[in-house]
């Protein structure tokens, strides 16, 4: 049993670290809640527990200034609505006023904070002036880590226990999000439902894989994934690249690329990649055809070329049939699959057929026993955009905490927790 689940909040606050960094438009409304939908699970345990939640939480970059327009009260009625529960807005997120909130809380009641980064100690970095010295820089910086641990000891106090649930901001050490950690005793503070979800999921393909364990790294370029393969290579027996980044690797190989994107000063790297897996028997894969086009556009001509043949004047915007009948039986046969990356541009219809197959492959894996995990924005668009989302083990919607995690770092939320 997971420690959220076997804690008892009866008769305790607790100040909850969601991510509610969601989309609005420009009526203030929000078009996608799923950020809201994941941490009810979460404060419905406090509340059922007869505890009550305080909930804190980001919006936007508002970069230590009080702006309306980044302010959570527009979150608040729609939170109200999606777990059946009034919610009290607080005007900040520290202070006097804030501290009576929290206190006055009765058992089944709900206080949402204000943003967060209205307060530059949240993020712990302070604006400096140009033309500042080194050293007077230095110790602006020192000033504003002592500051922020006031702040987060402001919001500490708030509470009995603490709750990160927000993995989207585990990989920052922000004062919600690691130093509140420090002001709670270790049977006081634990991961909410979601990031226990989401840890246990990663450590599944990061730590204790299934053979044969396949990794699919799509996207444009080869800089963006660069240490999440280098991480791979001690893990995975399969290592299929795709995408805009597939091309510096065939042009270092010795091949033309057309107009297709490469990074060339990345070209010496791809062949150290390449020599690196070898020697760890990691098997590569790449596509051997494409289909190319003569123009960046839905609506250009295409056909089919080597992707070690690609003529001037014409790019590879997708894997061609004779590489996605490799790539599809490779992920048929896996036992563990991560993907992080289309393998084409999908946003166009013309191009999507690659990561459509890439995506039912994974699902039919699945279907046979296979533990798959889609991670990274893109590869989540993919998996919604083909209605594949209900066939996979586990989606992960973090950004930069889930690629800093695949890359092995230590996230500063996670281990504010594990200690």
């Amino acid at each position: 049993m997971s420690k959220i689940e076997a804690f008892n909040f009866a008769g305790k606050r607790a100040i909850v670290r969601v991510d509610f960094n969601v989309p609005l438009n420009e009526k203030f409304e929000i078009t996608d809640d799923t950020r809201i939908r994941a941490a009810v699970p979460t404060i419905k345990k406090i509340l059922k527990d007869g505890g009550s939640a305080i909930i804190m939480s980001h919006l936007g970059r508002p970069k230590g200034k009080v702006n309306p327009d980044f302010s959570l009260k527009h979150i608040q009625a729609h939170l109200a609505k999606t777990i059946g529960t009034d919610v009290i807005f607080a005007g900040d997120c520290v202070g006097p006023e804030v501290k009576a909130k929290a206190e006055a809380l009765k058992p089944g009641q709900v206080l949402l904070l204000e943003n967060l980064r209205f307060y530059l100690e949240e993020e712990g970095k302070p604006k400096l002036a140009e033309g500042i010295s080194d050293e007077e820089a230095k110790a602006a910086k020192a000033d504003m880590k002592e500051k922020q641990k006031v702040f987060a000891q402001a919001l500490a106090a708030l509470a009995d226990v603490y709750v990160n649930d927000a993995f989207g901001t585990a990989h920052r050490a922000h004062a919600s999000t690691a130093v509140i950690a420090d002001y709670f005793a270790a049977d006081s503070k634990m991961f909410g439902f979601l990031i226990e979800s989401e840890v246990s999921s990663l450590d599944k393909v990061v730590k204790s894989p299934k053979r044969p364990f396949t990794a699919i790294m799509g996207g444009a370029k080869v800089s963006s994934k660069i240490t999440i393969i280098e991480n791979m290579l001690d893990k995975v027996d399969n290592l299929i690249l795709g995408g805009g980044m597939t091309f510096t690797f065939m042009k270092a190989r010795g091949g033309k690329i057309g107009d297709s994107i490469c990074e060339d000063e990345y070209l010496e790297l791809a062949r150290e990649l390449e020599k690196k897996a070898a020697a760890k028997g990691v098997k590569i894969y790449m596509a051997s055809d494409v289909l190319a086009a003569d123009a960046f556009d839905n609506n250009a001509n295409t056909k089919v070329v080597s992707a070690m043949e690609i003529a001037d004047g014409w790019q590879g915007l997708d894997a061609g049939p004779e590489s996605l009948k490799l790539f599809t039986e490779v992920i048929k046969n896996s036992s563990t699959i991560l993907w992080n990356g289309p393998v084409g541009v999908f946003e166009m219809d013309n191009f999507a057929k690659g990561s459509r197959a890439v995506g039912e492959a994974i699902v039919e894996a699945t279907k046979k026993g296979a533990f798959s995990l889609i991670g990274g924005g893109d590869s989540v668009a993919c998996v919604n955009k083909f209605g594949l989302a209900d066939g996979v083990s586990y989606i992960s919607t973090a950004g930069g905490a889930l690629l800093e995690y695949l890359e092995g770092k230590e996230l500063p939320g996670i281990k504010a927790i594990r200690g």
